[in-house]
């Protein structure tokens, strides 16, 4: 919950002087959202780690290999760069590119999640076999 308050306070604080810097210094305003923003992420980062530590240790207790966890961590990793990079694209005026972005991410999501399916495949092919 403190978190979360920090995060807030942050947040808010970037956002009003962002919006008084856009005026006169975009460039400086779009500086001070993206360092904000990494601030923002390094406060959740060992929230995420806690996560990942849980899944991993769930996906041990389940039997179940790094081959089928890794695609689903790398699709949500590409999911939320995806959509930050775009946010970013967007706040800087620039929403073709963020659409391309988006669009780019998607692609490599599903590019990410292929070895899932194939493992999957291959544990219905074991499992009828």
């Amino acid at each position: 919950m403190a978190a979360m308050v920090q995060v807030a306070a942050v947040g808010v604080a970037a956002a009003v002087l962002g919006t008084v810097l856009k005026k006169n210094t975009p460039e400086l305003a779009l500086l001070l959202v993206l360092c904000a923003g990494l601030w923002i992420l390094a406060a959740a980062a060992e929230t995420l780690r806690a996560a990942a530590a849980l899944m991993e240790e769930l996906a041990s207790a389940a039997g179940l290999s790094d081959v089928l966890l890794e695609p689903v961590a790398k699709t949500v990793a590409l999911s939320v760069l995806t959509r930050l990079t775009a946010e970013i694209c967007r706040s800087a005026g620039e929403g073709g590119l963020a659409a391309f972005v988006e669009t780019a991410g998607t692609i490599l999501a599903l590019g990410a999640a292929l070895p899932l399916v194939r493992a999957v495949m291959g544990l219905m092919a074991e499992m009828l076999g």
